[in-house]
């Protein structure tokens, strides 16, 4: 099956922030020694919270779609900012405020396999 590409109605609002999520094997020795190191080639990932303040419902149904449809589990590619390359993510949480006008917010987490 092929990977979507996430192309919301409007671009998020401003203020999206990572969180990285960091993999780490640590070992711990007598004496307080310890050795650490990086579990696996991507052990770090971009844990990314991304909001849409001013949607119609229309757009806030259309961005809920896309979620609901992958499960979040499912991946999809998305482009974080202009120029930027396409990334491959999911997203395992996402909320929606019915108000006026309606929000979204969702956090994605990047997603490595071979190829990427």
């Amino acid at each position: 099956m092929p990977i979507l590409t996430f192309t919301p109605p409007i671009p998020p609002s401003p203020g999206t922030r990572n969180r990285p999520e960091v993999k780490i094997l640590k070992a711990e020795f007598g004496d307080g020694y310890t050795q650490e190191a990086g579990d696996g080639i991507n052990n770090v990932r971009a844990v990314v919270s991304l909001s849409w303040d001013t949607l119609t419902p229309a757009q806030a149904d259309q961005i809920e779609a896309f979620f609901e449809a992958r499960k979040g589990y499912e991946r999809f590619y998305y482009r974080l900012q202009p120029g930027k390359p396409l990334l491959k993510w999911t997203c395992p949480e996402w909320e929606r405020a019915y108000s006026t006008p309606d929000k979204i917010s969702a956090t994605f987490r990047r997603q490595f396999d071979l190829g990427t």
